[in-house]
């Protein structure tokens, strides 16, 4: 039976072949690369299993932030490099790994645990839901109706190009501003902004991408694109498309500037924009909303409610109103009855172990109406939601869902 345990510095290079194994990619790292990686280790929050002396699995969990509705932060044992070889598959290892990361996540005091599933059916018997959802648009740029003379914002504002080290300076600050006002958004440490722009080079084919920023009249930066530009030519005629690794906007104003810069680059006639929201505003920006063409659409982030009482206590709600949920968790983390008594200010909840429940769902299923993109009274006529009293479904939707749709810009 394979061992598994937390990884330690002696087994990290062991531990970093078996991930490139079970990603599929070459297992060799040079020894630049492998440094790179190490900068990642954590003690403690490296999981691995072994058989024989050989890594054949892989956990990986770091610290988080999670920006819940209304802009509270919460701490999140956000999840990564989970693989298992493919000579040791279903036997257990991931539940192993798993179950000791999130108890001890649990024990630290986390109140969700987050991750960005590679295949959808894994994760759900672990208590973890999606939580948000990404749509990639394809923009023909000929047919977008854009006037082709643009060569800047009317505002006053203006677009700039930049290189990493900048970005070090003025990335992290934007990012912030933005991601507190953005329900579903993660944190980025020191170590993202460089792995990013290549002051540490993870991979050794990284090449720079082009920056632009986008600063407003008095000279606030309010957005900021990365992106790359393929070669191709279609005899004597361009046909390019920029590909959209990040954008960040902190305004409308700043956020259309940067998407009619892009579609103003000379050779451009398409812009590939990477992972959006579902409820982007890009399409509407252009004066034909059809040239934006969705290319892909999917569940992104996923979310496992570890403490019920400080969830639900650290959103705010669209309406007024008290339910009480029974909460159901095979994993026994954070199930119980619990009532909610919950307003546009803020919400109170407790234990209510006496009390008949309004609703009964699992963990899972309260993760995703958790940060509001997710609809309970779908999730009812699904049958994963059950109502105790009639009505319940239908008021706690109109708690939970939020104006705007949750979204996770990053992956991890």
């Amino acid at each position: 039976m394979s061992d598994v345990r937390i990884v330690t510095e002696a087994d990290f290079e062991d531990w970093q072949r078996a991930l490139a194994t079970g990603f599929l990619e070459p297992p060799a790292l040079t020894p630049e690369e492998l440094d790179a990686r190490r900068l990642q280790f954590v003690p403690g929050r490296l999981l691995g299993a072994f058989d024989g002396g050989r890594c054949v699995a892989t956990f990986r969990s770091f610290a988080q932030e999670l920006t819940a509705v209304g802009g509270g932060l919460v701490p999140a044992d956000a999840i990564s490099n989970v693989t298992v070889s493919p000579t040791h598959r279903r036997r257990g290892l991931l539940t192993r790994m798993m179950n000791q990361d999130l108890a001890a996540a649990k024990e630290r005091g986390d109140v969700v645990a987050t991750l960005i599933a590679a295949e959808y059916p894994i994760y759900g018997r672990y208590g973890f839901g999606p939580a948000t959802w990404s749509t990639q648009w394809t923009v023909e740029v000929p047919r977008a109706g854009l006037d082709p003379r643009w060569s800047g914002p009317d505002d006053g504002g203006r677009i700039d190009l930049v290189d990493g080290a900048e970005v070090r300076k003025l990335g992290p600050e934007l990012h912030e501003r933005f991601r507190r006002a953005q329900p579903g958004a993660v944190s980025r440490d020191e170590l993202w902004w460089q792995m990013h722009t290549g002051a540490v080079r993870y991979r050794a084919d990284w090449t720079e991408p082009f920056y632009a920023v986008h600063r407003a009249a008095d000279g606030e930066v309010q957005g900021l694109v990365a992106y790359k530009s393929d070669d191709t030519w279609n005899g004597k005629q361009p046909d390019q498309t920029a590909s959209v690794l990040k954008l960040t906007a902190t305004t409308p104003a700043a956020e259309r500037a940067l998407w009619h810069y892009l579609c103003s680059i000379d050779w451009i006639t398409k812009v590939k924009t990477g992972f959006r929201s579902p409820d982007d505003l890009l399409p509407c920006y252009l004066p034909d909303p059809r040239a934006a063409r969705i290319t892909g659409h999917a569940d992104w982030l996923w979310v496992r409610i570890l403490d019920v009482v400080r969830a639900l206590q650290a959103r705010t709600y669209e309406g007024t109103g008290t339910l009480v949920l029974e909460v159901v968790d095979d994993a026994g983390l954070a199930g119980g009855r619990f009532r909610l008594e919950a307003s546009p200010d803020g919400a109170f909840c407790a234990p209510a172990a006496t009390e008949g429940a309004d609703l009964t769902l699992g963990v899972g299923e309260l993760a995703s109406v958790w940060l509001g993109g997710e609809s309970v009274l779908r999730l009812a006529a699904l049958g994963r939601v059950r109502e105790e009293r009639e009505g319940a479904a239908r008021k706690a939707d109109a708690l939970f869902r939020s104006s705007a749709r949750p979204w996770c810009p990053d992956i991890f």
